[in-house]
């Protein structure tokens, strides 16, 4: 299973799908963050930016494609401990909190064999990471477009590379707004991972609205200007302000500290309400 191959020929050629006929089982992991992005004008606000973190492949399939941090699951390690170990050893970041997304078991979805996935997924402030990357990592920003007849066109870019894939999502219970996903164009994320992205980044949105997990990535204090720009770039559109302060009015406390400075009006400090 550790063999490094030259080439995609090489690796099928020694490849044998008799070789493996029980089902294996995976981990993959979406780190989300939203963070500053930087504007020129001091007097305007720093806009918030959504990023996710990939890894690229070192070995075949996929060589050199980008996918998510994961890997195969210890026959003696416990299914949450899973994450956390790949997570370090792929990217570097320890010592964070991760939570079950979805299943994946598409029979295809690997070529190697058959293949069952186990998401996790968590939402953080990158720039409050102590570890470095690996070389291999990189924090990608996401662009989301909700085009007609529910086609979802989703850019991911790192400054130094684009990628793009849609994804159509197709109606399975009108009465619950349940769907289920199909890639249409992809040619830069290895395996179904567009497929894991997209339920990650919908997911998100939900938790949102019945769990505090947006206080996972904010500073310990934080205006309501920062804190609605965080609920504006997750759900991808403008709140009311009176919508807004009616979601978070107990979940936040008002502190006596303002932030001042940086060309803006002196505005309060709030905190987490635990």
């Amino acid at each position: 299973m550790n063999k490094v191959y030259n080439s995609e020929e090489e690796f099928l050629k020694d490849y044998n799908p008799d070789d493996f006929k029980k089902l294996s089982m995976t981990v993959d992991i979406l780190i989300f963050s939203v963070s500053n992005e930087e504007v020129e004008n001091y007097r305007k606000t720093d806009k918030k930016k959504m990023s996710i973190l990939l890894v690229k492949r070192d070995n075949y399939p996929f060589k050199d494609k980008w996918c998510l941090p994961g890997g195969f699951i210890g026959i003696d390690e416990e299914l949450d401990e899973a994450p956390k170990r790949i997570l370090k050893r792929e990217t570097n970041i320890d010592d964070i909190y991760l939570e079950q997304l979805y299943t994946f078991g598409s029979v295809n979805r690997d070529p190697r064999m058959r293949v069952v996935s186990t998401s996790f997924m968590a939402l953080i402030d990158k720039n409050r990471l102590k570890e470095n990357l690996k070389k291999s990592a990189s924090w990608f920003d996401i662009t989301l477009y909700e085009e007609k007849n529910n086609i979802v066109d989703i850019v991911l870019d790192n400054g130094i590379e684009t990628i793009n894939f849609k994804i159509e999502k197709i109606l399975r219970e009108k009465t619950t707004d349940r769907y289920s996903f199909k890639v249409l164009n992809n040619d830069s994320i290895a395996f179904d991972h567009p497929l894991v992205i997209l339920s990650g980044l919908e997911r998100l949105k939900n938790k949102l609205e019945y769990t505090d997990i947006v206080f996972n990535m904010m500073p310990e204090l934080f205006t309501l200007g920062e804190l609605q720009q965080v609920y504006e770039v997750i759900l991808g559109k403008k709140l009311l302000d009176p919508a807004f302060r009616r979601i978070i009015a107990n979940k936040v406390e008002k502190t006596k500290m303002m932030k001042t400075g940086e060309g803006h009006r002196p505005s309060y400090l709030f905190r987490y309400k635990k």
